[in-house]
């Protein structure tokens, strides 16, 4: 998996060329020329030139003629040779790329050299010679550098960003993606993940600047170059000081006197150590580390997937390691830190894994009970939480009933940042964010999810419900039900043959029966849709113009059911992609105590979405989802 890194000595590009009969086909052969001219990797050339000689032109029409793209999200990508994939190559483009932006943004020679960026990896395949390249091109662009010279968690990028000043910041991780993937996400000086045009002018600059400079593969200038700092130092401790803050002394002085005991499991990630210093920090009992899956390891060998979402499979150690050391919860990070899963024993010797969205909803409580205890006059109205929209409703339900503001935000993390810092900006109080998929902030002590924060946080909530009520978490999660009604959720996802077929799908749901428009009701009638919001089109009849308020996107397809029962689903899928992803969930009134009959309804309901939508078996949709317990 590892890509060797030494250098072509016995042969030069030109002569290697000659010696290559190339396929004829003047495009392909363009690439192949340019990768074989630029590429210093041994591995990764080795595999251009191998495929040549063999003659598998379509393998490298995949890999020359297509190009991976810097997307709001990121760049992920499987690691091998090719512009479409993740290798030294495409590294140094994005890095020039965002160099050549950001010396147009920050024409000033004293910021780059002062201000500079920070760069950080997490533990797989390839993760630090990737830092090292990017570092590279921004050391022979007089940038200061802050290269971690250690593995780091996700968090500690956007963090290191608002504590140093730094003008922007990269992170190497493709989060709990399998081991053969690598990834780049790019922070803006805010602490935010970019978002447009950032992400699409990083793009731009970066085809501008395709082939690697000379200077780009030195990488020997990181080891004592004047502008290169390892912050760990620095932030290390600035990072548990920010945590600290947001956790009332009260709150530690309970952690210190409960006898919970929390298993912890890093999924041979970067985690461990961090979460260590945040439970002595908090004062909780120290974790118990599941050992197998303790240090980082890139092959992530006792997991199918290294990722949260996974549910029991993914804690199946973890929650073998509780029930030997007799232990009620267990914690779980994924590969890079940024997420959090939970898992907790109730009295019948069952474990609930919590989906994402009751961990939401704990949290968000958790957050305002935290707010109240640690301001001397809270001001609640003034308080915002904010979740995305294919999460669940739970905190537009709390916010009805405590006065707080909720903000429903479009699905990725980058746009809630950023949302939060505008909010926090204009004098508001951001105390939660979340998404679904095991992503939350708590309060704004960095712009992004943090697994650690988090998980500082559940284990003190935990302690103090344990502590002064004798109550679980589970227990706990039934009372917010209780209170601001039950929220069930569930999700899947199709995959297509093609991205045609769900671009054929999505338009048949615009154009649903003979008068045109979108399907008005499910089951014959039994169910109605009350409200349609289209974000590919700008439709939302909720609206009194009938126009979206949440950004548009004509590229992406995202479709939102709003039926008169409280049940919501939204179907979406992004550009070209095969991948159609549904989120249902039916939300409950505080007086309708009749849950397992509601529970039921979300299972029926969304049956006949994906029957009646979807029409699963005359597009040949194929079922791959990771089902949550709702």
């Amino acid at each position: 998996m590892s890509i060797s890194v030494k250098r072509r000595t016995v042969i030069s590009p030109q002569e290697l060329l000659k010696s290559l009969e190339l396929s004829g086909d003047e495009e392909l052969d363009l690439q192949i020329k340019n990768w074989v001219m630029w590429d210093r990797n041994e591995a990764t050339l080795n595999q251009v030139t191998d495929a040549i000689r063999d003659q598998d032109w379509e393998a490298l029409r995949v890999r020359l003629c297509k190009r991976i793209t810097y997307l709001p999200t990121g760049m992920r990508g499987g690691m091998r040779a090719g512009f479409d994939s993740l290798n030294d190559v495409v590294i140094i483009e994005v890095a020039q790329g965002t160099c050549a932006y950001l010396l147009d943004v920050y024409p000033s020679i004293q910021k780059r050299q002062t201000q500079g960026v920070v760069v950080g990896y997490d533990g797989r395949y390839n993760s630090k010679r990737f830092a090292q390249l990017i570092a590279t091109v921004f050391l022979q662009n007089d940038y200061k550098v802050y290269l971690f010279t250690r593995m780091t968690p996700t968090p500690f990028i956007p963090f290191t960003i608002l504590a140093l000043q730094c003008l922007a910041g990269i992170v190497v991780t493709a989060s709990h993606n399998p081991k053969e993937d690598n990834g780049i996400k790019v922070y803006w000086s805010n602490g935010a993940q970019v978002m447009p045009p950032h992400d699409q002018r990083i793009n731009d600059y970066m085809l501008k600047n395709l082939e690697p400079k000379p200077s780009s593969w030195e990488t020997s200038v990181v080891m004592d170059h004047p502008l290169v700092e390892d912050p760990f130092r620095k932030v290390y401790p600035l990072f548990y000081e920010t945590l600290k803050k947001l956790l009332p002394p009260i709150y530690m002085e309970t952690n210190e006197c409960s006898q919970l005991r929390f298993i912890y499991t890093a999924l041979h990630g970067v985690g461990y150590p961090f979460m260590r210093e945040a439970f002595y920090q908090a004062r909780l009992k120290p974790v118990i580390p599941v050992v197998e899956q303790k240090d980082p390891d890139p092959e992530f060998p006792t997991l199918n997937k290294p990722n949260p979402e996974e549910g029991r499979e993914a804690l199946k150690l973890a929650i073998k390691k509780a029930e030997a050391e007799h232990c009620t919860l267990v914690l779980g990070n994924d590969p890079d830190a940024d997420r959090l899963a939970v898992a907790e024993l109730d009295p019948r010797g069952r474990w609930k894994m919590f989906n994402g969205n009751e961990l939401g909803a704990l949290l968000g409580w958790w957050a305002l009970e935290n707010y109240k205890t640690r301001t001397p006059k809270p001001i609640v109205s003034n308080c915002i939480m904010i979740a995305t929209l294919v999460s669940s409703r739970i905190l537009a339900a709390m916010a009805r009933v405590e006065g707080f503001v909720f903000v429903e935000g479009m699905p990725s993390f980058p746009w809630m940042a950023n949302r939060a810092l505008e909010l926090q900006k204009s004098g508001r109080t951001v105390l939660f964010a979340f998404e679904e998929c095991f992503g939350y902030m708590f309060g704004m002590s960095l712009a992004d999810k943090d697994g650690i924060g988090a998980a500082m946080q559940l284990a003190s909530m935990a302690c103090y419900l344990r502590s002064t009520r004798n109550v679980t978490l589970i227990e706990k999660l039934r009372e917010i039900y209780d209170t601001y009604g039950y929220h069930s959720s569930v999700s899947f996802v199709f995959m297509a043959d093609e991205p045609a077929t769900v671009v054929t799908i999505f338009e048949h749901l615009r154009n649903f029966n003979d008068e045109g428009g979108y399907p008005k009701c499910i089951l014959d009638g039994e169910f109605e849709v009350v409200h349609i919001r289209d974000l590919t089109t700008g439709l939302d009849t909720s609206s009194s113009d009938e126009k979206a308020r949440l950004p548009v996107n004509p590229e992406a397809q995202l479709i939102t059911f709003t039926f008169t029962n409280g049940y919501m689903v939204t179907l979406r899928a992004a550009p070209d992609d095969i991948k159609i992803k549904l989120n249902a969930e039916i939300c409950g009134l505080p007086e309708e105590k009749e849950w397992e009959e509601l529970h039921d309804k979300l299972n029926r309901m969304t049956n006949a979405v994906v029957e009646e939508f979807l029409e699963p078996e005359e597009h040949g949709l194929v079922d791959t989802s990771v089902i949550q317990p709702a």
